[in-house]
């Protein structure tokens, strides 16, 4: 049963449940959404932290939920319920063959750096392979979660891979870093955080970095 959402935004219309994902698709009919963009469990112990920047913990620090991948029904029902999709770490999951993969390079210019070069997104897309360079954080910037990406990735995605008045879906909202660039380029969507405490922390995240364009909204 799909839980109350809170209403992050109402233009763009934004709506944030704290709920598993599993069961809020499996209420859903297919195809409602035109583009799922999602960041799911690796399970490589992420929550474990994965780099001396990245160790975000808020409450809780003995967290689970990057121990295994999501089950295969999880891609099974992402698929039905959206028309494309964008998959972060796709390079740890069993997907249909694509040609059109993201690669976020982090950039050359992080010395002593324990993480990754690059991040892989598998997509549905028929297009050709993309690449986008951006540093994984900000100088003094707050992270309230260990696998957060920077909103100007997301901000990237939605200019290349939407079109204007589609609807989003994001499985694994974590930092909501997807649904502040969806508020910024306009865009309806629906978030999902299991966690309650990253839940709360990321809807706090989502006011603070957009209160003042709610002075003046998207206009669609």
């Amino acid at each position: 049963m799909t839980q109350s959402p809170i209403i992050l935004s109402e233009h763009p219309l934004i709506r944030a449940f704290n709920m598993d994902c599993i069961e809020f698709m499996a209420g859903l009919p297919d195809k409602v959404y035109e583009l799922a963009c999602v960041d799911p469990p690796y399970g490589i112990h992420a929550s474990k932290g994965t780099g001396a920047y990245s160790r975000a913990y808020i409450g809780n620090v003995d967290r689970k939920w990057d121990d295994e991948i999501p089950p295969k029904e999880y891609f099974i029902a992402l698929e039905n319920i959206s028309w494309n999709q964008i998959i972060w770490g796709g390079n740890y999951f069993h997907l249909p063959h694509s040609r059109g993969w993201i690669c976020w390079y982090k950039t050359n210019q992080i010395k002593g750096r324990d993480f990754s070069e690059f991040e892989l997104a598998y997509t549905s897309f028929n297009c050709p392979a993309r690449h986008f360079e951006c540093k994984p954080f900000l100088r003094n910037g707050i992270r309230i979660h260990p696998t957060q990406k920077p909103v100007v990735l997301y901000r990237w995605v939605l200019t290349h891979y939407a079109k204007p008045g589609q609807r989003i879906l994001d499985t694994h909202g974590g930092s909501f870093s997807s649904a502040i660039a969806c508020s910024h380029e306009g865009y309806d969507m629906d978030i999902i955080e299991i966690d309650r405490e990253y839940f709360d922390a990321a809807c706090e995240r989502f006011e603070r970095e957009t209160c003042q364009q709610k002075l003046f909204p998207v206009v669609k």
